[in-house]
């Protein structure tokens, strides 16, 4: 039993041995070092980045995912992942890139692309805002997005790109209460329509619908004016009324 044992050990050692002879010791030296890893990590996230820039942005999200899965303690992995999510926001597939830059910031709170990462979360949103006649769901997100991001970051570059995205969402989010304030007036329902046309002038001012809303509120105060007068006359006759 002990030759067999002592056989297997001097067997062992001569492949090894035969091993180092045929391949050299940079083998070993490659094992321990990581050199192939890093090569491999390095040439993916090349490929990425060149898909990237040459617009082919599905096989941008492939490469930079294969970087995740298969080299997640790589500093390289970071910079994937913020990768992959300017790939999908480019694709335009904003939800999914919302999440990502989302999961980024939740990773990687104090990382140096936190600024840029808000403003993009705020992108996704605003890319996806609609006209003003409908709901503006889209505007409100990219609104609270880009106010975070001025309030965080005020001296960033992105914070002064944030400023002028963010006259716009407020821009649109005032025309949508003054179509919501003239629908009501058109049908009639001259309270709700009032409120609405005060809300922007107390939070939208100075957005170019001034003029015209004050307008509306004076028009909403005569008709309702009107019908108040209409109701106390109606009262003021009510006790009469059933004779006549």
């Amino acid at each position: 039993m002990r030759r067999q044992s002592k056989s297997f050990v001097m067997t062992f050692f001569f492949m090894l041995g035969f091993f180092l002879l045929v391949n050299g010791c940079s083998t070993v030296s490659k094992w321990f070092s990581g050199e192939d890893e890093d090569a491999d990590v390095g040439q993916l996230m090349s490929d990425g980045t060149d898909y990237l820039e040459r617009g082919s942005y599905k096989a941008a999200i492939e490469a930079f995912q294969k970087v995740k899965d298969r080299y997640p303690y790589s500093k390289l992995a970071i910079t994937a992942e913020l990768k992959m999510a300017d790939a999908l926001y480019l694709s335009e597939e904003y939800d999914q890139a919302r999440d990502a830059y989302d999961q980024f910031e939740k990773l990687h709170p104090k990382h140096g692309e936190i600024p840029y990462v808000i403003y993009q979360k705020g992108m996704c949103q605003f890319k996806q805002m609609t006209t003003t006649d409908r709901e503006q769901g889209h505007t409100l997100k990219a609104k609270e997005e880009f106010e975070r991001l001025i309030s965080r970051y005020p001296r960033d570059v992105y914070a002064d790109r944030a400023k002028k995205n963010l006259r716009k969402c407020l821009i649109y989010l005032a025309e949508h209460e003054v179509n919501v304030g003239n629908f009501y007036f058109k049908q009639g329902f001259y309270g709700a329509a009032l409120a609405r046309y005060t809300y922007v002038i107390e939070n939208y001012p100075d957005l170019g619908e001034y003029s015209e809303v004050l307008e509306n509120i004076s028009k909403c105060k005569q008709k309702l004016a009107a019908e108040t007068s209409l109701k106390e006359a109606k009262k003021s006759r009510w006790p009469f009324s059933i004779w006549r």
